[in-house]
């Protein structure tokens, strides 16, 4: 494809608005599908992480979320799609390139797959790639999004502000490229249908990375975190989970049985995750959480990502259970007991809700995909789970290996980044900083009294932020 930022004036003459290769249901779809996981993190995890986080935190928690947000958008089409998605420039990255000339954008989608030899294509994308350089922004702006639960309430939103640009250049394009944009795990074998790697399991090594780097929150903060307002938060879960219907629903890249089969699977493993999680908080804590529920809802959801049109109904079912089980273990028991889990301060567990359970769902669609549903979606033969054949058991190893590398990658660069933007400025808020939160970072507050404007009393005269606060039930 032409990647000139001139368009030839003969060009758009001869393209029509509805070219034959368009197939305008399946392009609605994709737009739908790029709508649904863009609201997943704008507005979704913004108003989440706003209300989960202690009052005083309210909006800078929000303004890191929404910062990640629009700032994936130029690198993605200044230069981190073509890298993603593009020529391969090494086994595991691509070439770095525009994506903004209409030249580009206007022509049918060509997949990766297509550029080597011995892999199965897989079904032609019947639509502009300017609709695919969309799809895909959503789903790198969600994981940078994701990555900022680590280091919520201390990190400097400056040393923020420039990691995220960095991250997506060097960590995320990586990921993407090797898994789906054509690299050395997409010609192995790897199996990810919707980023359970490339997505969760990346954002939640990173953002346990950035939290060691980071540093922990003022004391006094991790003894006593009360969320500030539980029915924001839930409004910011619905958005998230409802939104998971494009997240996995559009990654066939088309609007067929095999999406269908996604969507369905996604709810049947979330729904089921949600209920194992609130059993296990009822049956040795004596009461249900809706922190609890909302974390079990969240890994059941990563934990189907990967395996979402590749497993049948009863392996969702299965699924489900898993994911309401292994990463509330880990959350739960292990993170009182490991001495690195209680040192790094990740601020809402975004390593048990996301790495726990995208490993959990990567090994388990080694297992469980179903041979004749791999078919219709991978562009590589012969995939199928170790529970259907003697090849199985490699699949499961080869997504063990791909683990490995998602997590190894992005720990070394999260620690490169980082540690290069240390020498030019600090990670951390100052002290006095970390105190009074919002009104000293912002400026603003997120809840003013009546006749205030943006500040109560309190912060006008230097005061903690201490007020009213609501008590979750104990976890």
């Amino acid at each position: 494809m032409a990647t000139s930022s001139v368009v030839p004036e003969a060009y758009l003459q001869n393209t029509p608005a509805s070219p034959e290769w368009l197939n305008k249901g399946d392009n609605t779809w994709q737009m739908i599908s790029a709508a649904l996981v863009g609201m997943q993190g704008m507005p979704g995890l913004v108003i989440l992480y706003a209300g989960l986080v202690k009052k005083k935190w309210a909006l800078n928690s929000a303004f890191m979320a929404l910062y990640a947000f629009a700032a994936v958008m130029p690198c993605w089409v200044l230069w981190a799609y073509k890298m993603s998605f593009g020529h391969r420039l090494l086994p595991f990255w691509g070439k770095p390139g525009l994506a903004v000339s209409q030249d580009f954008l206007i022509p049918q989608t060509v997949l990766p797959s297509t550029q080597y030899k011995n892999i199965t294509a897989a079904a032609q994308p019947l639509y502009s790639t300017s609709t695919m350089v969309f799809f895909q922004f959503a789903f790198a702006a969600v994981t940078a999004v994701l990555l900022a639960g680590s280091v919520l309430c201390r990190m400097s939103i400056k040393a923020w502000m420039v990691f995220v640009p960095l991250w997506i250049t060097f960590s995320y394009s990586v990921v993407a490229f090797s898994i789906w944009g054509g690299g050395f795990l997409f010609q192995w074998g790897i199996m990810d249908y919707s980023g359970g790697y490339v997505v969760h399991l990346a954002s939640g090594a990173a953002g346990f990375t950035a939290a060691y780097w980071v540093g922990p929150r003022l004391q006094e903060d991790r003894e006593e975190f009360p969320p500030n307002n539980l029915l924001m938060t839930l409004a910011g879960a619905g958005i998230l989970w409802m939104g998971w219907t494009g997240f996995n629903g559009g990654d066939p890249f088309t609007a067929n049985v095999d999406s269908s089969l996604a969507v369905l699977n996604t709810h049947i493993c979330a729904a089921t995750s949600l209920l194992v999680w609130t059993c296990w908080d009822v049956l040795f804590f004596r009461k249900p959480s809706v922190i609890g529920a909302i974390q079990g809802m969240i890994t059941g959801l990563v934990c189907i990502t990967p395996a979402a049109g590749l497993v049948q109904g009863w392996a969702a079912l299965v699924m489900g259970i898993t994911s309401g089980t292994i990463p509330w273990y880990s959350m739960m028991c292990l993170s009182k007991k490991l001495p690195l889990l209680q040192k790094v301060d990740d601020t809402l567990g975004v390593f048990h809700t996301h790495a726990v359970a995208g490993t959990l769902g990567g090994a388990l669609t080694g297992l469980l995909a179903h041979p004749d549903l791999c078919s219709l979606f991978l562009p590589v033969p012969n995939s199928k789970g170790a529970f259907y054949g003697s090849q199985g058991g490699l699949q499961f190893l080869k997504q063990l290996a791909g683990a490995c590398f998602v997590i190894g990658w992005n720990v070394l660069v999260t620690s490169i980044i980082l540690y290069g933007i240390k020498l030019f400025m600090p990670l951390r808020m100052t002290e006095d900083d970390l105190k009074i939160g919002d009104d000293a970072v912002h400026g603003e507050e997120a809840y003013a009294l009546v006749g205030e404007g943006q500040r109560e009393k309190s912060t006008k005269n230097g005061g903690n932020h201490d007020g009213l606060e609501l008590h979750c039930p104990s976890v």
